[in-house]
């Protein structure tokens, strides 16, 4: 029985506190393009076992942030550490280590689209780990019933499924190296409100059970509500406030205020 399908209570939301640890750690970020600042100064912690949502405007850096953490976008200053471990000065060796505990599911999935399903998910087993085909096999497959797929997608191309089949796999494929931190950017984009729910609920209900920490990109006010321990929002090139959802409906910032609190924010009430 996949995770996806058992009925579980409402996720309990991981406390924070002074002792909390921090699995990621951003300091004095600074990021731009040509004469264009985006990031500048950016602080940001990640504390172990929460999921934590990253929202702010369109066009703030939201994505450019995770990139520039993922080591796919340059910075201009600062300093980012994971588990531990400097990104900056850490060996070969270390930032292997590190990126084999750490997956990633971007905005539209980023599938290859020549290989199966199956291949997808094996693509990082290939990369970090010296496997034979049989057990690769059987660990794709386990995957696929983690996130709630059917097995007949294993053989199926990415075109031949849904998006929210999509998702699924491309989850899949983040999760296969059993990682202890998981980045996703915009993982309920595109999918119906149903589609959307049972996303977020496959979502908390593996970071509950594999004790997972969750960086997740979002901008879907139900996923903030459901699933979030605290919330960072991004504006003015840092972040503006960060903290649980009761914190960012108090909150006074315009930006703030109009997101949690506007007609459309109301609407779900």
């Amino acid at each position: 029985m996949a995770v996806s399908d058992i009925d579980q209570p409402e996720r309990k939301l991981t406390p924070v506190t002074e002792h909390s640890e921090n699995i990621l750690s951003v300091r004095d970020i600074t990021v731009g393009f040509g004469s264009k600042i985006i990031l500048q100064d950016l602080d940001l912690d990640v504390h172990r076992g929460e999921v934590l949502g990253f929202v702010g405007g369109s066009g703030t850096g939201k994505s450019v942030l995770m990139r520039t953490i993922l080591g796919l976008t340059p910075r201009r200053a600062g300093r980012i550490s994971v588990f531990g471990h400097d990104l900056s000065s850490a060996s070969d060796k270390t930032r292997r280590m590190i990126e084999r505990r750490w997956g990633v599911l971007f905005q539209q999935g980023a599938l290859f689209s020549s290989l199966t399903v199956k291949q997808n998910i094996q693509v990082p087993m290939r990369e970090h780990l010296k496997l034979s085909q049989r057990l690769m096999d059987e660990l794709a497959t386990l995957k696929l019933e983690l996130v709630g797929l059917p097995q007949d997608a294993a053989d199926k191309l990415p075109s031949e499924l849904s998006g929210g089949m999509v998702k699924r796999a491309s989850l899949a494929r983040a999760l296969a190296l059993d990682p202890d931190l998981v980045f996703l950017d915009e993982p309920t984009s595109g999918l119906d409100p149903i589609g959307a729910a049972a996303f977020d609920s496959l979502i908390g209900n593996l970071s509950s059970t594999l004790d997972l920490t969750v960086y997740m990109v979002t901008h879907d006010l139900d996923s903030l509500h459901s699933i979030c321990d605290r919330i960072a929002v991004l504006g003015q090139k840092r972040v503006l406030a960060i903290g649980p959802m009761e914190d960012m409906m108090k909150n006074d910032d315009p930006w703030i205020k109009s997101y949690f609190r506007g007609a459309r924010a109301l609407r779900r009430t």
